[in-house]
């Protein structure tokens, strides 16, 4: 296990405990906004991450009460020109696309509003948890634009179509209580509790093998789009590398001998 260390790259940071990792955005007088500073900030760490193989899980999360992330900083964008907004919603996803497809499981520990781009951010994550009072909305069509960061496509994928349409052309809010009603969300939490819910969720995730959970991923990330002959090809072909790991030995050893496996990720 590698000792806590904390990264601060100003607008956002890292803080390492063991074999789990919190990223804070850290912007809270501007409702931690995505400037480009704060997606050039993630995407680094984002790579840094997936450079690690201590790290099994990952918590997202953002500073202060106010907001997880309010989205785009308008300011900003009101002094881009057409080029250079296209340029930053090319970052956006690929930092969205990098945090989806990160090997370790991501929860966004949503603490206050994600509008826009910041739940963009959230649906990237493969769990959610909510503050009680968080809401939720991709506004985009209110401000004579669309969601660039991937809602179009992640939104129908966890709450179907219907219900994605009618939040983006209506750029409604939701709060949390229907956000967990129409599966947008896995958990709604009390704030004060939020981050100690995530800690447990990841700390599970961590015991297990990371070879294992990472196969998972891949599986379900890969085969849920798939008909269901290709997913279950897909899910052959995950499982499969498992069974020659020095995990799936100690695995087996732990169950003979009526002990809790310390799986070491080979």
């Amino acid at each position: 296990m590698i000792a806590r260390t904390t990264v601060d790259t100003q607008s956002c940071l890292l803080q390492r405990d063991g074999s789990v990792v919190t990223v804070t955005l850290n912007r809270p007088q501007q409702a931690n906004a995505l400037s480009r500073d704060l997606v050039a900030g993630l995407i680094a760490i984002v790579a840094d991450i997936e450079a690690d193989p201590v790290v099994r899980a990952c918590i997202l999360t953002g500073a202060g009460e106010r907001a997880f992330c309010a989205g785009a900083d308008l300011k900003e964008r009101a002094a881009m020109a057409g080029d250079e907004v296209i340029s930053f919603l090319g970052q956006l996803r690929r930092l969205n696309d990098g945090l989806a497809a990160l090997r370790c499981p991501v929860i966004a520990a949503v603490n206050g509003a994600a509008m826009g781009g910041g739940l963009e951010l959230a649906l990237a994550c493969d769990l959610r948890l909510v503050a009680a009072d968080a809401s939720m909305g991709l506004t985009e069509t209110s401000l004579a634009i669309i969601p660039g960061g991937g809602g179009t496509q992640r939104l129908p994928r966890l709450v179907g179509a219907a219900r994605a349409k009618e939040m983006i052309y209506a750029a409604r809010r939701i709060d949390a209580d229907e956000a967990l009603r129409i599966g947008l969300v896995n958990e709604v939490v009390p704030r004060g509790r939020l981050l100690e819910r995530a800690r447990e969720i990841a700390a599970e995730i961590a015991g297990n093998s990371p070879l294992a959970v990472a196969q998972a991923k891949r599986a379900i990330d890969r085969g849920g789009e798939r008909p269901l002959e290709q997913a279950l090809a897909i899910e052959q072909e995950c499982y499969a590398p498992l069974l020659e790991t020095a995990d799936r030995v100690e695995a087996l050893r732990a169950f003979a001998e009526k002990r809790r496996p310390v799986f070491g990720g080979r």
